[in-house]
Parts: C-alpha cells; structure tokens; sequence
C-alpha cells in the first residue's frame, strides 16, 4: 500500500519522532480504522501520549498520524502529524473544547437542495468556516431535476459567495457531474458539508459509479432526510480522490477567531471597514459612517452586513462566552438608563 496515494507527503515526517505513518479513514469512538505501508488496519490512541496530561491533539478522519505498527492487533497512534486543514466543533461533553471533525482536506463542497433547504444565510456560515479552515469551498445546488431554472439561486449564491464557484447538479439526471471531476484529482481530498437530505450520499455514490453508501429516506413535507453516514469517514473513489463524509458536519459552530473566513465571505462588506470619519464607529449613528451611508445607497444590503455581524458576534461569543455575556449585559443596561432596550 502506497499512502501517498492518500495524499501523504514525505516532508509531513518529523525528524525527532519514528513511527509509520498512516491516515485514519474513520473513527469509532475510541477506535480508529487506518492506512498504512502494511494496508489496512486498526488503532487506539497510546494512553500516555493522548490522556495523560499530553499536547497531541486528538486524531480525526483524514488526519496523518505516526503509528507503532501491530500486525497481530492495534496499533498505537503515538502523533498527530501537522495539519493543513482541519474542521472541528464544540464538544458535546461540557468543559471539553472543541472536537476534531475532518482534517487534511483541499475542498469543500458546501451542498444545499433546490428546494426547501436552500438557505443563503446558512450558505454564508459554511463558506466562511470553509475558508477558516484553509480549505477551498465550493458550492453545490442539488436536486437540480426539482426545478425548471435555478439560475436564480445560482445568481443569489455568487452574491453572498464572492470568488465561490457555483455549480448546479443532478445525481438523478448526471447534470453537472462532469464539472465536480475537475475537483476529484488523484490524492486529493474534498469535505461534503451540507444539512441531511441535501443529497451527499447520493452524490458519494454518483461520483463513485457505484452504491458504495446507503441513501436515506427524504420527508415529503420540508423535503428533508435522514443522516445515513453514522461516523466520520475517509472514502476513496475508483479515481483517486477522496471523500470526507461526516455526521457531525452539521454541527460546526464558530469556536475562535474567524477574521480570515469572515475576511473571504464577506469581501464586499470588509471593504467599507476602516473608511469611517471616525476610528472607532460604531456604524449606528455616528456621522461620516461609511457603512450606514452604502447601506442607505443600496450599495451594500442590508441583510448581508446583519449576516456580518451575526457571525462576528458569535465568534465572540464562543471566543470569550463570559467577556461577551458580560458585554451584552452592560449594552443591556446602558439601553436601560437612556429611555429602554430597542428593539
């Protein structure tokens, strides 16, 4: 087995640690499935490493890692090699960070349905976390045999996704699929990010030429599915390219500083900022104010500057949670003492 096949590069190995390198193609709880020189394997992280008191950072599908190799077992996972790209989300268990969700990937293809899960403001917090990652994203309109004329929303996509291709498919009819190959090359790796029902396993198994994952049901009322995937997966197609499926995907949340996401996703936005008459403008009343003024223009909508700051707040709330509520409480007081909250 050659990983470099599974994208991996010499130079990611460290000179001061041995061990064989791998990729973990899924996770099982507290168990890994693996790649290595050898094939396939299984692996558990080494305890005195990972749990006591150590700094790895805890291993996800797609990651690198270095593994003392066991031909007769588990092997152990003693490091998490230097990531190029990494997703994560808010740990489940309270006190514990964050969670690894997928790593090491080169796209992102952030999917909605045309039809009841279409969503621009959604659209706009995938594709900032996207280039928050150092990944590249790239939108995907499914279910494109639902409609007549999408170019509408592939028009309203470009708008909130500066510099994002869109592209418009059908895994019923093969509209569009051709134009996703250009992504799939040998040994690289692409993230499917999108809400259940939008149609990732139907894709997986269009681009794969075969029924390689199950396909869930979709509810006729609000067209959305159940998730099929039921843990994080690496999944490599007849072509070479890769494929992270995930069911925590859907869970991503902002968990520090977004400024290059936010940066990326919102260009036309971010160029307004610094341009006021004063430094410190609060872009409400404060005259000279260069966003309130291309928002009044029509140059700049409304709802994307909403959406900009929607997604700043929350970066600071999940930055610094205790600094934001006591933030929001002294606006909450001031609001108070000057006539009441507006709302």
């Amino acid at each position: 087995m050659n990983l470099i096949d599974y994208g991996f590069v010499p130079t990611m190995m460290p000179e001061d640690v041995s061990g064989i390198p791998a990729r973990i193609t899924a996770v099982h709880k507290e168990r890994y499935e693996l790649v290595c020189e050898y094939g396939y394997t299984f692996g558990r992280l080494k305890t005195s490493i990972y749990y006591a008191g150590g700094f790895e950072d805890f291993p996800t599908a797609g990651d690198f890692v270095l593994i003392d190799y066991n031909p007769d077992g588990d092997s152990r996972i003693v490091k998490t090699l230097k990531r190029k790209s990494f997703f994560s989300r808010r740990n489940p268990t309270p006190g514990k960070g964050e969670q690894a969700v997928a790593a090491n990937f080169d796209y992102v293809f952030v999917m909605q349905s045309l039809n009841h899960d279409f969503n621009l403001r959604r659209m706009e917090r995938y594709v900032t976390l996207t280039w928050q990652s150092g990944a590249v994203p790239v939108i995907v309109l499914t279910k494109a045999d639902l409609v007549e004329d999408c170019s509408e929303q592939v028009l309203a996509s470009q708008k909130v996704a500066p510099g994002v291709e869109v592209h418009a498919i059908s895994t019923i009819t093969g509209f569009g699929l051709d134009v996703l190959k250009d992504y799939l090359k040998p040994c690289k790796t692409v993230v499917f990010l999108g809400s259940s029902g939008v149609g990732k396993s139907s894709l997986v198994n269009a681009l794969a030429g075969q029924e390689i994952m199950a396909v869930g049901d979709i509810r006729e009322d609000d067209s959305k599915g159940r998730h099929t995937t039921t843990h994080r997966q690496l999944i490599m197609l007849p072509g070479g390219a890769m494929i992270i499926d995930t069911p925590g995907m859907r869970e991503l949340g902002m968990l520090d500083d977004v400024s290059v996401g936010l940066g990326e996703t919102f260009s036309d936005v971010v160029s307004y900022l610094g341009r006021c008459k004063f430094s410190d403008c609060r872009h409400q009343t404060e005259p000279g104010c260069v966003v309130r003024a291309a928002i009044e223009r029509g140059e700049l909508p409304k709802e994307r500057w909403e959406s900009y700051l929607k997604l700043k707040r929350e970066a600071n709330f999940s930055d610094d949670k205790e600094g934001y509520l006591r933030q929001k409480q002294q606006w909450s007081k001031k609001m108070k003492k000057n006539g009441g909250i507006r709302k």
